[in-house]
């Protein structure tokens, strides 16, 4: 008499999981940050420009004028900032990051903390 046939391990049904929609909401949790962030209202497409003297400006201007903020306006516009450097890791162009890096020193002198 034969035995009744078995299926592999590889071959058994496995419980769905639900890896795909857990990873899709929080793949770009720090692009959300950005948007809906308590610190600052910023303006659209603020860390994309090419001058670090316009970022800084309008990180200051953002700061000055959000009543959602918890600290003071040069260290809430610095804060976003650097999250934005940090978060964007290795797929920033390093021409990229070094303005960014530049408009930290235009911000500090926006607020005359130079």
């Amino acid at each position: 008499m034969k035995k009744p046939h078995r299926a592999r391990a590889s071959m058994r049904r496995r419980p769905k999981t639900h890896k795909s929609s857990t990873r899709k909401s929080s793949r770009r949790w720090s692009a959300r940050v950005t948007h809906e962030s308590d610190a600052l209202d910023l303006k659209k497409g603020v860390f994309k420009s090419r001058s670090p003297k316009t970022i800084a400006h309008s990180l200051k201007r953002s700061a000055e004028r959000s009543k959602r903020r918890k600290a003071d306006p040069y260290r809430s516009a610095l804060s976003m900032l650097t999250f934005y450097i940090n978060r964007a890791g290795t797929n920033l162009p390093p021409g990229r990051k070094k303005i960014l890096q530049q408009a930290k020193g235009e911000l500090r002198a926006a607020f005359g903390r130079a």
